[in-house]
């Protein structure tokens, strides 16, 4: 469970984050949705304890990520995994070792089980056999599904992702929303979104929160949004959909 309480936060003397309060269950998916700009980055650094709030708390599974310091920082943060906006792959060492790479930093687990998991992660995501390729050699969905099989072979309670569907065509975007459904659907993960997707992404989760100018102007089942006259969730979804 992930739960923001008056969330604060300025950066350069702008204040980003101006009172975020929301709660994301166990086994929900939460879409964060906004203009470019108005904090969700910086909000997803919270949750994965990047960032310090300047004020308030941010509890994954009741303890304060915000304020935990050492081992116990670690301890929550080995709960979480973090698909980043570009995928963050190593150009420089092919899939397998990409996808590894957390498993030798964080497990004493043995080389064949290694190769075992990031063997059974890459065919989760639709990727057998490409193993001892380069990132350079793959299309801009194929990264997206290798950074998701690195983030997944630590079996994380909580999933974060940054526009996971950023810079992809249609098809290939789709795609990728559908492989977060099903993946959520096999493992029941906690998740949070940031994305602008949003005629895809109101089928994959549970509730959706619209961020405005550092705070949470709206929050609420996809089918309460959809519905809601708030002029500026309306504005947002026009300009989106």
């Amino acid at each position: 469970m992930i739960e923001v309480i008056d969330l604060h936060k300025s950066l350069n003397g702008v204040q980003v984050l101006k009172g975020i309060n929301f709660k994301v269950e166990k086994g929900e998916i939460l879409a964060l949705m906004g203009k470019s700009g108005h904090g969700k980055s910086v909000l997803l650094k919270h949750i994965v304890g990047i960032l310090k709030p300047d004020r308030g708390n941010i509890l994954i599974d009741g303890e304060d990520i915000g304020t935990s310091r050492g081992t116990a920082l670690e301890r929550l943060r080995s709960k979480l995994g973090y698909l980043f906006q570009g995928g963050a792959l190593f150009d420089s060492i092919n899939v397998f070792e990409n996808v590894a790479f957390p498993l030798r930093e964080k497990t004493s687990l043995p080389k064949e089980k290694i190769r075992e998991k990031v063997l059974q992660e890459l065919e989760q995501v639709g990727l057998p056999g490409v193993e001892n390729k380069y990132p350079a050699e793959l299309s801009g969905g194929m990264k997206k599904r290798v950074a998701l099989a690195r983030c997944l072979c630590t079996d994380p309670e909580i999933m974060l992702f940054d526009e996971p569907t950023t810079g992809l065509d249609t098809v290939t975007a789709r795609s990728i929303n559908n492989l977060i459904k099903e993946t959520h659907d096999r493992i029941k993960f906690t998740g949070v979104m940031i994305t602008h997707d949003i005629n895809q992404v109101l089928s994959i989760v549970q509730k959706v929160a619209v961020l405005d100018a550092g705070t949470i102007e709206f929050t609420g089942t996809p089918q309460e949004i959809q519905a809601t006259t708030d002029p500026i969730v309306r504005q947002f979804f026009n300009n989106n959909a």
